[in-house]
């Protein structure tokens, strides 16, 4: 596997700092073991679904945590194997920690667990001050700042 140096971008951009540090934590991050295997899908123009395939996994061993634009996805299964003898063991009932970097704006609006799979809606909600907005154009003389109209 190659590295990756951001130094240079930490040298010649200014207020992207928050991207490189995305990418470099995208770089560093370990190899992950794909369990549990998940989609990620757009449902419309601001809105996405992340689906885990969580088999054998009920609401209450399930955790979603979304703190700084990390999304945490944690599953914690309760061993009850004492009274269960298998020939084969197939099923992956382990424990598991998935993270998902999330842009701004992105909150969690929704979390469904049905047939296996748990569903997590997002959606993208940005601020009034963020949205474009039209400006109404006066006529007349233009006033300045602080100068007082004469009446």
């Amino acid at each position: 596997m190659r590295t990756v140096d951001f130094a240079p971008l930490y040298r010649s951009a200014v207020g992207f700092d928050r991207l490189a540090h995305i990418l470099e934590a995208a770089a560093k991050s370990e190899v992950s073991n794909g369990y549990p295997p998940y989609n990620i899908e757009t449902v419309g123009e601001n809105a996405y679904r992340i689906e885990l395939a969580v088999a054998g996994f009920r609401p209450e061993d399930l955790t979603i945590e979304a703190r700084e634009n990390v999304l945490t996805v944690t599953g914690k299964k309760s061993a009850n194997d004492d009274q269960r003898r298998f020939l084969h063991r197939g099923l992956a009932e382990r424990n598991f920690e998935r993270r998902f970097q999330l842009a701004d704006y992105v909150v969690v609006t929704d979390a469904q667990l049905a047939d296996g799979l748990l569903s997590i809606s997002l959606k993208r909600e940005l601020p009034e001050s963020l949205k474009p907005r039209v400006i109404p154009i006066g006529a007349g003389k233009p006033t300045i700042e602080g100068e007082v109209q004469a009446a």
